[in-house]
């Protein structure tokens, strides 16, 4: 049997949520390890599917640019722990939970670029990637497994490392929003193409991505395989279709320019900043 599906970006974000958790290493660190979820939208699909917590979204890429949250809240976590199923918020202490993690462990970060040969890089626009850039030495290095969820909508020509080389927060001398730099990640890459093929036992193949609408960053999509399996794919499509944005909801709001009731204002001020 052979089926085309097409899926918007926010589709995408819950079809790769739905794959990881479904993953046995995931599910056992889960009931009996630890597991790391630094925030972003598609991450936070994922904290929606396991805890039922959206995450505080910070950086975004908007109509307007590369922007920040308007409104920082230490009462909503950007990044949290789940250890044997309890949540702890660790956004002012994500460098010592790092420092704790080893084997059986899972860390699930997201990027924002995506080469071909699924090396990702995630932007950063604060001073060294703020505390999770920070961290990020740690979470590739103390025997954790690192999983990095990404659609495709992400996908760069080039390489991430040309574009790490290009990219500076301090290099930049005009910005539509605040100038990022890029830091390679490294780890089990996971995208909806990946998610298709981790739910079922079936082929899958890109074969168009784009949109409009409303559904622009849609991939179109090809799965074939053995009835039973491409009628289970069809179920899981049915349950993300039409999904909205995840995140926690206050957050989503963006920071304006020259708005001083913006609590975090001074984040899209750097130089070169429009």
């Amino acid at each position: 049997m052979k089926a085309q599906i097409t899926l918007t970006v926010n589709e995408s974000k819950r079809l790769i949520a739905k794959a990881i958790i479904s993953l046995p290493e995931v599910q056992k660190a889960f009931d009996k390890g630890k597991i790391l979820l630094k925030g972003g939208t598609t991450v936070s699909a994922i904290a929606e599917e396991l805890v039922d917590i959206p995450l505080r979204i910070s950086g975004r890429i908007s109509k307007r640019g590369t922007m920040s949250s308007q409104v920082i809240s230490k009462k909503h976590p950007h990044s949290i722990l789940i250890e044997k199923r309890n949540v702890e918020n660790i956004d002012d202490n994500i460098i010592e939970v790092v420092k704790n993690l080893g084997r059986g462990d899972i860390i699930i970060i997201s990027g924002n670029a995506l080469d071909s040969n699924n090396n990702v890089g995630m932007m950063a626009g604060s001073v060294l990637g703020g505390n999770p850039g920070i961290a990020i030495s740690g979470m590739l290095s103390e025997g954790a497994e690192v999983i990095i969820p990404i659609g495709l909508e992400k996908l760069i020509p080039g390489t991430i490392k040309d574009a790490s080389i290009t990219a500076g927060r301090k290099d930049i001398d005009v910005s539509y929003g605040m100038a990022v730099g890029l830091i390679p990640l490294y780890g089990k890459v996971i995208t909806e193409k990946d998610a298709l093929e981790i739910l079922a036992k079936l082929n899958c193949t890109v074969i168009g991505k784009g949109g409009i609408l409303g559904a622009e960053g849609s991939t179109i999509l090809i799965v074939e395989g053995l009835d039973k399996e491409i009628k289970k794919i069809l179920k899981v499509i049915k349950e993300v279709k039409g999904a909205d944005i995840s995140g926690q909801k206050e957050s989503l709001g963006e920071c304006s320019r020259g708005d001083l009731s913006c609590k975090n204002h001074i984040a899209c001020i750097y130089l070169g900043g429009i």
